[in-house]
């Protein structure tokens, strides 16, 4: 039953597609040549177990792959496709590859893929310009890792959401005026505060006009602050922990990376941010912009701290932003980010359910595709809204009955009521990690055992388990045993004791990749599998020598206020180097009115906003737009100080003393022990000025 579905999907795509085939890969795009023909594309990679095989054909006969609906909805109002599947970006890279992932259209049922990953992924591979309500609003998928919508006014185009490049943004513009008609755009609209909604926006919109006030650019209250700060202060960390989450080195291919779940993958163009000029600070608010109607509803502390859906009345119409799609959502994102609210999300979802839902004709989203029919939406709100209550109520109900954080991934189940819905899956989350998210929101990290409290590090504890096990060739034994028996899992749990305890033992290394991978074969959320199948590369080859995403730029650090730097700065201090040194320096920047007083002492740099110290060791004066210069890595300053454009009060030694305690971060570091060359080069440099801004996670798709 999966291949008929797969095949007659992939015969849907691939014909609208037809005559867009190019050979794909370049840039930063890494396509597996191989992949047609499932050939695995590392030398040391294995093919799916027997057990890996078993459990998907057991899938195959066990999902309710009888329910196509989604299929006919992801293909409902399919207007063209472009000429085209690569985006170039500015740069010279592809930006956007979507042929990338042609294999998927091939009709094959792949053993290493979980079946209802696969059809995700095909259904995430509809390319071009889609109707959405007719004559009214429209959308163009397959650019990005999210949708951009475009709202028909009287004039104009109201954009929802300019995906997260330029590059991509622009191209989705110039094929629905080229296929409908050329038409200025009138507003944008960001639903919420993640890369992939608002990056974009400068392929849209020029900048003059939203300031001058002819388009304006709407988001929910918060944007801004959330926009950037939310990934600055562990950005670093974030980044290099990306690379498991998304898979950003992996081949596109059948062994390697499918799908993001909530779209194909990010693109890798030149991201920007136009400073929002009304923002939506009600429950509940409603505008008139080019004559259509727009009722907007803050929905804080879903999916990010800032997000909205929007009703459009006139059409029946209800945007659901990146609450309500085609996945359950990360409660925790593997990345690294707060914990969600799941009730919060539950909640506003029953909002929308009980103010909407009895309207509603047309639900669209900032991914996946649109639902029709008000019986049809109704069911995706509530089983998306019972998801959401039900991970929250049970987990707690399990917890209340003892079950810690360390136990919960294997106790947690979903309903069988809502399991057999395909909008009741995980594929951006997963029950395991979302479940223990829970537990950790309301009563963290400690599951109250003593011996968890503190406990010795991996690296410390390892070679006490290695030591009473026998040993490292016992262990190797007894894991190819378990490995040969398909219990990958408790494999891992003494292969992984055995790596960090011999970083160097290679063939424990490689036993694990294998372990890893098929646990990744069998995974359906994208996120959990990208980070086994990341592993085990890393295991295999070491750590990746690719370059690594950049999310900041002049917007970026141009969003990122002064406080947020200082605050970034604290952390950069090096606790060691900043022992003994006492000091207090007033920092004022005069275009902007703002003043700051910054203290070092017992190893800590604290500041406090509009306060000046009266004893201050050193006074500077900089004006923000040359300050945004030193945050931006473009200027020092010592330069400025030599151009006149900083002043220095006091004793200067202060600045000297910061600046030398101050440590620069780079992802360089191993998230696996064994993994970093001490030979080959990593391509991550260091900032040249540890006054530098840090730079920022990308939040796109978290």
């Amino acid at each position: 039953m999966m291949k008929n579905v797969i095949t007659t999907v992939a015969l849907v795509f691939a014909l609208a597609n037809l005559s867009l085939a190019i050979a794909a890969g370049a840039g930063g795009v890494i396509v597996d040549q191989g992949a047609r023909e499932g050939k695995h594309f590392d030398v040391k990679g294995k093919m799916p177990s027997k057990f890996t095989i078993e459990l998907q054909n057991g899938l195959r006969k066990s999902l309710p792959f009888e329910d196509k609906r989604d299929f006919e909805e992801a293909k409902k109002g399919f207007i063209v496709a472009p000429s085209y599947k690569q985006i170039m970006a500015e740069a010279g890279n592809v930006a956007w590859d979507i042929g990338s992932y042609d294999y998927l259209l091939d009709g094959k049922d792949f053993d290493s893929i979980h079946p209802s990953l696969q059809r995700q992924a095909i259904l995430n591979m509809a390319y071009g310009l889609y109707e959405v309500v007719p004559g009214k609003i429209y959308q163009v998928r397959g650019f990005d890792l999210a949708n951009i919508s475009f709202v028909k006014g009287k004039t104009g185009w109201i954009v929802f959401d300019p995906l997260t490049a330029k590059e991509t943004a622009k191209a989705a513009l110039d094929l629905i005026n080229e296929k409908l008609g050329k038409r200025p755009v009138v507003a944008v609209v960001y639903s919420h505060s993640h890369a992939d909604h608002y990056g974009g926006v400068r392929g849209v919109v020029d900048e003059k006009d939203v300031r001058s006030g002819k388009v304006p650019v709407i988001a929910p209250i918060g944007f801004m602050d959330h926009a950037i700060a939310e990934n600055v202060y562990a950005g670093t960390a974030m980044n290099r922990r990306m690379y498991f989450q998304y898979g950003v080195l992996l081949p596109r291919s059948p062994f390697g990376h499918v799908d993001q779940s909530i779209g194909k993958n990010t693109a890798s163009g030149n991201l920007g941010l136009i400073e929002p000029s009304r923002y939506v600070s009600k429950d509940f608010e409603t505008l008139t912009i080019d004559g259509v109607v727009m009722e907007f509803q803050n929905t804080p502390g879903t999916e990010a701290p800032a997000e909205m859906n929007t009703y459009f009345p006139q059409m029946k119409a209800f945007w659901a932003a990146e609450n309500i799609t085609g996945t359950i959502h990360n409660i925790y994102t593997l990345r690294g980010a707060l914990v969600r609210d799941a009730l919060a999300w539950s909640k506003h979802i029953n909002t929308a359910l009980y103010r909407y839902g009895n309207k509603v004709e047309v639900m669209f989203a900032s991914h996946s595709w649109p639902r029709w029919g008000n019986e049809r939406i109704q069911e995706i709100m509530r089983t998306q809204r019972d998801t959401y209550a039900h991970l929250n109520n049970e987990v707690l109900h399990l917890a209340n009955k003892g079950v810690t954080i360390n136990e919960v991934h294997n106790v947690y189940h979903l309903p069988e009521s809502l399991k057999s819905k395909w909008h009741a899956h995980s594929y951006h989350g997963s029950e395991e990690h979302n479940s223990r998210a829970v537990i950790n929101r309301y009563l963290g990290y400690w599951d109250a055992n003593p011996a968890t409290l503190m406990p010795l590090s991996p690296k410390d504890s390892a070679p006490l388990y290695v030591e009473m096990m026998g040993g490292s060739n016992k262990i190797i034994n007894k894991s190819k045993a378990l490995h040969d028996e398909g219990k990958y899992r408790e494999a891992t749990e003494i292969l992984n004791k055995l790596v960090y305890a011999e970083p160097e033992n290679t063939a424990a290394k490689d036993l694990l990749a294998d372990v890893y991978e098929q646990i990744g074969y069998q995974k359906e959320s994208p996120s959990v599998r990208n980070s086994f199948l990341a592993a085990a590369y890393e295991l295999r080859h070491g750590m990746p020598a690719g370059v690594p995403p950049k999310s900041s730029g002049p917007d970026t650090i141009k969003a990122m206020t002064t406080e947020l730097w200082l605050n970034a700065l604290g952390i950069a201090l090096d606790s060691k180097k900043a022992a003994g040194k006492k000091f207090i320096i007033n920092l004022s920047t005069p275009d902007n009115g703002e003043k700051f007083a910054l203290e070092m002492s017992n190893s800590a740099l604290t500041n406090i906003k509009g306060q000046q110290a009266e004893n201050a060791d050193l006074s500077i004066m900089i004006n923000r737009k040359e300050l945004e210069l030193v945050m931006g890595g473009k200027s020092t300053f010592d330069k400025l100080l030599s151009e006149g454009k900083v002043k220095f009060v006091g004793n200067r030694k202060a600045f000297d003393e910061l600046r030398s305690s101050l440590t620069t971060f780079v992802p360089d570091f191993e998230l696996i022990p064994g993994t970093r060359s001490k030979t080959k080069p990593l391509p991550f440099a260091p900032a040249k000025d540890p006054l530098e801004a840090p730079e920022p996670a990308s939040s796109a798709g978290v």
